[in-house]
């Protein structure tokens, strides 16, 4: 049976991720952990995110998980999703500016506050919030998923990678932005796969799937 280990240090929608793997996952064994031990020991593994990334690389480094992190990071496939997906980058803007992991080239912006709508010229909302078309690579983690199909976004800052091969999936926001990165066996997505319907277990079920290569 394969394992996967979704990633617990306070921050992050935890059981929707693990209900929505158990949904496309039958025959995977699912721990929510903050053990490292039992986050090593697993095939695969979800590092997940919502709210502040200050608070968020505090509680990584505070219960040693940015190591753990890092372990996994060249051991087995790991899928980031959201503020998980930012924390792998080297630096964020966010609150004061704030060192994160580092594993992908790459820094953390905010939207503009003055970001125009296309259609009726008023200012764009931020946070981000809603479903968008994300036009994507030809990774295997995108197999099944039709060409700009829509996700469920939820925030107010965005990766730009440092390298045009990392980037993995783009969207339209007022700007265009890097919505997923990959590089080896990371993959990390700016939306929530387990609010995203059927695109997003798809994409679920092809991380399940995917031994990282």
């Amino acid at each position: 049976m394969n394992s996967l280990a979704i990633i617990d240090y306070g921050m992050g929608n935890l059981h929707s991720i693990a209900k929505a793997v158990e949904h496309v996952g039958a025959d995977t064994r699912i721990r929510i952990s903050a053990d490292p031990a039992h986050i090593l020991d697993a095939d695969r593994v979800i590092f997940p995110g919502v709210g502040a990334i200050g608070h968020c690389m505090e509680e990584l480094r505070r219960t040693g998980l940015d190591d753990v992190i890092r372990e996994v990071a060249v051991s087995r496939p790991l899928l980031g999703v959201c503020l998980g997906m930012q924390a792998l980058m080297e630096h964020s803007a966010e609150n004061g500016g704030t060192d994160c992991l580092g594993l992908i080239p790459g820094r953390v912006t905010r939207f503009p506050a003055d970001m125009p709508d296309p259609l009726t010229g008023a200012a764009l909302k931020v946070p981000h919030m809603g479903w968008n078309a994300v036009h994507h690579s030809d990774h295997p983690l995108w197999q099944g998923i039709d060409q700009d199909e829509r996700f469920y976004f939820v925030h107010s800052y965005y990766v730009t990678p440092a390298r045009a091969e990392d980037r993995a999936g783009v969207c339209t926001y007022g700007i265009d932005f890097t919505s997923a990165v990959a590089h080896a066996n990371l993959f990390a997505v700016q939306f929530h796969p387990e609010k995203s319907q059927h695109a997003g277990l798809q994409l679920l079920a092809n991380f399940l799937r995917w031994d990282g290569n």
